[in-house]
């Protein structure tokens, strides 16, 4: 639904804001008491930006924010009896943190900051006064404040207006706003995801005409607010409107790249738009698989198919095949993933999830036999729950009958493992004897030997389960002779 320009909001009433300004002094009453220290100091103090969103919202903020005229070291001063701690790890960026009881503030001085062309730090300086610092907020929901002891509520860019509305809208022109600090457009995105907010047409406009000054901000500043998206209640929303503004180009293209892409099957209208719906259908499995709100999970579900436009192959009677798209996707995902600097786990895990996520498929409709779980369950180790709720968002089939067949066929794989699991310890399936043991009986020192020794007896204990001691001696011994080992009873 097109929504209008940033300028464009009724105006909400004298009353309205009455009512917010009671409902903030109710749930943040903590604040008041800083406030009124601050004015007794000939200090201006305000909530401002999240809390008093989130109060309107109906979420009671955790930590609150604060801002002043004050400096960081007046701020020191004002609060050094009142406070029971504090600390100054922002304190270069004009912010000081307090804890009074179980309520934690962050008190910010007045400032602006702004990005210079190539810059990848921003220029902060010290602001004047509430109105300079609320105009250089991100976006109008997050420029409003509530003037302490009283909460007066100061909201000069509409930003209740905009919360009425549902709509991500910027103080200023958006152009600006997004030329000063390329991460709002980032956070654009993040805040519709997360809140089920549209973005104004002119905010998107400038989102697409900014998007390359993102080259300017640090991987890891990307990769952290990607993440803040991605563990919010509907990622695949705000993954779409980078997709759709352009801005993926620029920090997932491999996203963009699956647009048109049409699958094997001719299910869907094409690979991207599959792709959206396997997260949002990961998104909803996860309470099943207790992994709400998992960042691996959703990462593979949005990365799973990123392998199929290398691979596509065109095939006689015009349908398309993507042979082994996920092993070149999991590579793919690993080099993103690598580069955007996400964790050494996500970037191991997202990748393995991407090679295995066929892996279900590969066994057909037939009967799984013991040795096929206990691979399966081995192969995945740790991931498997992920495994589970990736494998069944991957359906998005709109053959019911299909649906409902390949959901049985997974139910049946779920109950076999936990079947077999009363019975072995998949989770920790290994050889019956270890490293020690197979030096001693053949003879062995370390080194490569001793692991293809181990290797076959772990495929002998995949395929067959649990054979014990004796039978697993004789097996080994066997393969000796048939490798050239001669064990030292045989010399």
């Amino acid at each position: 639904m097109p929504v209008s320009d940033s300028t464009s909001a009724a105006p909400v009433r004298a009353d309205q804001r009455k009512a917010a300004a009671a409902l903030l002094r109710t749930l943040t009453p903590s604040a008041a008491e800083l406030g009124e220290l601050f004015a007794r100091a000939g200090h201006e103090l305000a909530l401002v930006g999240g809390p008093v969103r989130d109060v309107f919202l109906g979420t009671l903020p955790a930590d609150l924010d604060l801002t002043t005229d004050a400096v960081p070291e007046r701020v020191l001063e004002i609060t050094a009896r009142w406070a029971d701690k504090t600390w100054t790890v922002g304190i270069d960026f004009g912010t000081v943190g307090l804890r009074k009881g179980d309520a934690v503030f962050e008190i910010t001085t007045y400032r602006s900051e702004r990005y210079g062309p190539r810059s990848r730090k921003p220029d902060v300086r010290y602001g004047t006064s509430l109105e300079e610092d609320l105009a250089r907020r991100d976006f109008t929901i997050n420029a409003m404040a509530a003037r302490l002891p009283d909460y007066e509520i100061v909201d000069p860019f509409g930003g209740l207006a905009a919360l009425r509305d549902r709509v991500i809208r910027t103080p200023g022109r958006p152009q600006d706003s997004f030329s000063d600090d390329p991460l709002r457009i980032l956070r654009a995105a993040r805040f519709a995801a997360r809140l089920g907010f549209t973005v104004a047409d002119d905010v998107q406009a400038a989102m697409a005409a900014q998007a390359a000054r993102l080259s300017i901000v640090s991987a890891e500043r990307i990769t952290d607010e990607l993440t803040k998206l991605m563990l919010t209640g509907a990622p695949a929303d705000g993954i779409d409107l980078l997709v759709r503004t352009g801005v993926a180009d620029h920090v997932l293209p491999e996203l963009p790249a699956l647009r048109m892409e049409v699958d094997e099957h001719h299910r869907h209208k094409d690979v991207y738009t599959h792709s959206l719906t396997v997260l949002r259908q990961a998104v909803d499995l996860e309470p099943r698989y207790g992994l709400a709100p998992d960042l691996v999970l959703r990462l593979a579900a949005i990365m799973h198919d990123i392998g199929k436009p290398k691979t596509r192959t065109l095939l006689p009677g015009g349908k398309v095949a993507f042979h082994h798209h996920e092993v070149v996707g999991a590579k793919m995902a690993r080099k993103r993933l690598t580069e955007l600097r996400f964790g050494r786990d996500v970037i191991a895990d997202v990748s393995k999830l991407v090679e295995l996520h066929l892996r279900f498929h590969g066994y057909g409709d037939g009967e799984w036999t013991d040795s096929a779980v206990r691979r399966y369950v081995r192969d995945a180790g740790p991931l498997l729950a992920r495994l589970h709720a990736l494998t069944r968002a991957d359906c998005t089939t709109r053959n019911a009958r299909k649906a409902a067949r390949l959901a049985a066929a997974y139910d049946a794989l779920e109950e076999r493992i936990e079947l077999l699991r009363e019975q072995e310890e998949l989770d920790k399936i290994r050889p019956e004897l270890d490293g020690d043991e197979i030096m001693a009986l053949l003879g062995l020192t370390p080194g490569p030997l001793v692991g293809k020794a181990w290797n076959f007896l772990l495929e002998l204990r995949l395929e067959e389960g649990e054979l014990g001691r004796e039978r697993v001696t004789a097996e080994l011994l066997a393969w000796a002779r048939r490798a050239g080992i001669r064990p030292p009873s045989s010399s």
